[in-house]
């Protein structure tokens, strides 16, 4: 049975890597031949998730596990390559199969004679590889591996119409707020080295009354409170919650199937999927888990207002999705592990229809309005009988403006980093333009290096006015 997760999980990667060699060699296949390959690939894949579900019911194992030996070893540590399994990591495997295959399928139409159409499916097939082996993942070593393949294709859909700024700056805002929140889980993965000498899930957890959801945490007190916020902060950018979830409406500027795919079913779910792994370290600390409660709490309550204010569809189903995953945070802070893991793939589901069938669900809703005479009866009347008006108005205004707490990430956080980028691509062109300068040539005559000397005279004048007048 061990093969099938290879085949599961590597299958994607494979494909990627074939069609971007094509890609790199000039070979330029079908938009036929592309989407065939992609089908295929998780046609297979999804055949072999049956057919390993199928026998590991038959044979009563709750988990499979694939060793693929040590990356590196250096001492003591050691970095294995394992994959598992479980009763955690199926149903998402098989969600995550199933929903990119859907979205690949649609995506065959919906960019049909784009420029982009080669990228895009590139990149569909590297996430389809990340989120399988972050589920899979037996260590928080490789969850760590599909995090960042999941942030990076992310980041790249974000930005795929790359021909408009607005895209290229949501793709920018977004990955500096991964980049943040990913300290987080890089450093809780390094102090669980320091503290138990593992990542290994079985290794780190007491799993004594079986795989998950038992098992026991073997840090102290003080280590598990630690560890526990690092990872909850890295799961809150992932999943987009406050203060962090500024991003997600500006996600939307990527094409709506990666939006589907990424913000509606699985991306967002990722640090969701964290949480409930780490849940015996999470439920160890009474800290932990109230901070879980808490912000999950304040993200629902946040995104219903502010989705109540959204102009489009895709920005008010995205904050209808973060509100779910604030409820699922609460869920997970309450211990109700199996309630949060069903609600996780229901919300999936649901919000990749929605968010697919946005454009036609807007024209279903113009023709029943004209049918009825443009006499529709309101929804959401129940906020007004129990909200005073006054309060209503001051919520909606706060609404407006998303709370204004994006606001101070954007001046306190993100703001400062991109001048700070900009600060040092102006040092850095002017230090290139100065070595270039002060190079000589020696095999040039004296009077062509005075005139060459000149002339790089000339554009480094050119190069600093140029920079002093740029907005920094």
């Amino acid at each position: 049975m061990e093969y099938l997760i290879g085949i599961i999980v590597f299958l994607p990667g494979l494909v990627s890597l074939l069609l971007g060699a094509f890609w790199l060699l000039g070979i330029e296949l079908s938009e036929r031949m592309v989407a065939r390959l992609t089908g295929l690939c998780y046609l297979i894949s999804t055949g072999s998730i049956l057919i390993l579900l199928g026998m590991m019911l038959q044979t009563g194992q709750n988990e499979v596990r694939l060793s693929l030996g040590n990356w590196f070893e250096a001492g003591e540590y050691h970095f294995p390559l394992l994959l598992v399994i479980d009763r955690l990591s199926m149903p998402l495997v098989m969600l995550s199969t199933v929903l990119v295959g859907v979205i690949g399928a649609f995506s065959v139409r919906y960019l049909h004679r784009d420029p982009g159409y080669h990228r895009f499916f590139i990149l569909l097939n590297i996430f389809g590889f990340g989120i399988t082996l972050l589920f899979t993942a037996g260590s928080f070593d490789m969850i760590i591996g599909g995090w960042e393949l999941v942030g990076l294709t992310s980041v790249l859909l974000i930005g795929f119409f790359q021909y408009r700024d607005e895209p290229v700056r949501s793709a920018i805002r977004v990955f500096l707020t991964y980049r943040v929140c990913d300290i987080g889980l890089l450093t809780g993965v390094a102090l669980l080295h320091h503290y138990a000498g593992t990542a290994i899930f079985t290794q780190l957890f007491n799993a004594t009354g079986g795989t998950w959801p038992q098992g026991g945490s073997t840090l102290g007190n003080g280590a598990a409170t630690l560890v526990g916020l690092l990872l909850l902060l890295g799961a809150m950018g992932k999943a987009a919650q406050i203060p962090f979830s500024g991003w997600l409406p500006r996600a939307m500027e990527g094409p709506t199937p990666s939006s589907a795919i990424f913000y509606g079913a699985l991306s967002v779910h990722a640090g969701a999927y964290l949480l409930l792994r780490a849940q015996p370290l999470i439920g160890s600390s009474k800290v932990v888990t109230g901070a879980v409660i808490v912000v999950g709490l304040l993200t629902a309550i946040h995104g219903t207002m502010v989705g109540r204010a959204c102009a489009d569809a895709k920005t008010a189903i995205g904050y209808a999705a973060m509100a779910q995953l604030g409820i699922i945070f609460v869920e997970i802070g309450f211990g109700l592990q199996w309630i949060a893991l069903l609600h996780i793939t229901g919300h999936a589901v649901v919000r990749t229809l929605q968010f697919l069938r946005a454009p036609s669900m807007l024209h279903d809703h113009h023709r029943i309005h004209a049918a009825a005479g443009g006499h529709l009866g309101e929804t959401g009347n129940h906020f007004e009988l129990i909200i005073p008006r006054r309060l209503r108005s001051w919520l909606y205004r706060l609404a407006i403006e998303q709370g204004h707490h994006d606001t101070l990430i954007e001046r306190l956080g993100i703001g400062p980093i991109i001048r700070l980028a900009a600060f040092l691509t102006k040092v850095e062109a002017r230090w290139t333009a100065i070595i270039i300068a002060q190079a000589p040539n020696p095999a040039a005559p004296l009077s062509s290096r005075n005139s060459l000397r000149s002339m790089k005279r000339f554009q480094i004048d050119s190069i600093n006015r140029t920079m002093e007048r740029a907005d920094v």
